[in-house]
């Protein structure tokens, strides 16, 4: 779809929702990020996994990389109030290949930094670990945590101090108090952490299809005028 047509379309779409429902679209798109994103490796518990996704769309953070290795990642609707359907979520869970690899293999390319989540190897604290450049938050199983793969392959490995007994957290509160430290750095300390327009754009028609009742419908509807306006100027001329 081209530019002009897609910001017709957002506007034609804008008619079928509430100003309060728009603006608010609007308002979260200016905080979005993918600067920071996150990486989970065979999360299994159903409510575990819906609160990962409930923190990070309220830290901000728009893609959630899911590998499933050995388990089905599920959510709970319940937790996660659904989060789910404002963020990106991209899944590997193909079979007989490592999808971890592949996960790391496709962040790196596009200029991230893997920083793995671990009590068990030498590493930094969160508040150490930068924010200057894209960084993916690595986070394993609730039992066994990261697999060996992704311990070895992670440029960096990455703690959040603690003061008790217990060796780490729960899960989502770990990626709870990771994102809530470095969103709060990013957006203080780093000038480019924004969605460009285009991504801006894209989410905003994608929010917009998702908060209409019947929307494809609609869609459908504006589609097919433009094409009889089309062949109503073709025959004109």
């Amino acid at each position: 779809m081209q530019l002009e047509e897609k910001q017709q379309l957002i506007s034609y779409l804008g008619q079928f929702v509430t100003h309060a429902r728009w603006e608010k679209i609007i308002s979260v798109l200016q905080q979005r990020t993918r600067h920071i994103t996150v990486i989970l490796e065979d999360i299994y518990q159903p409510h575990n996994a819906s609160a990962v996704l409930r923190s990070c769309d309220s830290f901000g953070v728009q893609d959630v990389h899911i590998i499933e290795n050995k388990n089905i990642f599920t959510v709970t609707q319940g937790v996660s109030v659904g989060s789910d359907r404002w963020l990106t979520l991209y899944r590997y869970n193909q079979q007989g290949i490592n999808n971890t690899q592949e996960c790391l293999k496709r962040l790196r390319s596009e200029g991230y930094i893997i920083a793995a989540t671990t009590p068990h190897t030498k590493q930094i604290t969160i508040e150490e670990l930068s924010v200057n450049t894209k960084v993916a938050l690595m986070f394993g199983s609730e039992i066994n945590g990261l697999s060996e793969y992704a311990q070895n392959n992670a440029d960096v490995s990455v703690k959040i101090p603690m003061q008790g007994f217990s060796e780490s957290f729960n899960i989502s509160v770990s990626v709870a108090l990771c994102l809530y430290d470095m969103t709060n750095r990013l957006r203080r300390q780093h000038n480019n952490w924004e969605l460009t327009e285009t991504e801006k754009l894209d989410l905003e028609l994608n929010w917009l299809r998702k908060s209409i009742k019947a929307g494809e419908l609609i869609e459908k509807k504006f589609i097919r005028k433009k094409e009889e306006g089309r062949g109503k100027k073709e025959e004109g001329v």
